[in-house]
């Protein structure tokens, strides 16, 4: 991981989430994801980690970001201006589950985090992009 895989990691979500038809939790997700590479980048050792971009079948994406360090990260809430260490802080606020694994292989750790859809969100994208179509009531 450099300074530049987090702009090429986000293009690739952003991709994904357009194709999925969930660009209402893009921004969300693209903060989660930067965060947690630029996590990798400070405190793994190699800078090397697997992402992996799941679409949830409740509606919404999951994102794992796994590594080999054995360091489980921690949320620290500091002084307000400190310049660093709110990661996890921008996480907890900005995505509706996030959580910490060890890997299935003993080595290492899986941190993920999950963005829900807005119910309907999906509808009125559809709705607003028709506009050879009457006027539809928004669903329930």
């Amino acid at each position: 991981m450099g300074e530049h895989s987090a702009r090429h990691l986000r293009r690739i979500l952003r991709l994904y989430l357009k194709g999925w038809e969930l660009l209402d939790v893009a921004d969300s997700a693209e903060l989660a994801l930067t965060e947690l590479i630029a996590n990798v980048v400070r405190y793994v050792p190699d800078r090397r980690c697997q992402t992996f971009i799941f679409l949830l079948a409740a509606g919404g994406v999951r994102v794992e970001v796994a590594d080999a360090c054995p360091d489980v990260p921690r949320m620290v809430v500091g002084d307000e201006l400190d310049e660093g260490g709110r990661g996890l802080v921008l996480v907890d606020a900005v995505t509706d589950k996030w959580g910490v694994e060890p890997r299935p292989d003993g080595r290492g750790k899986t941190v993920w985090f999950e963005c829900l859809a807005v119910a309907g969100a999906a509808d009125r994208v559809i709705a607003l992009s028709d506009r050879s179509a009457a006027p539809r009531a928004p669903r329930p």
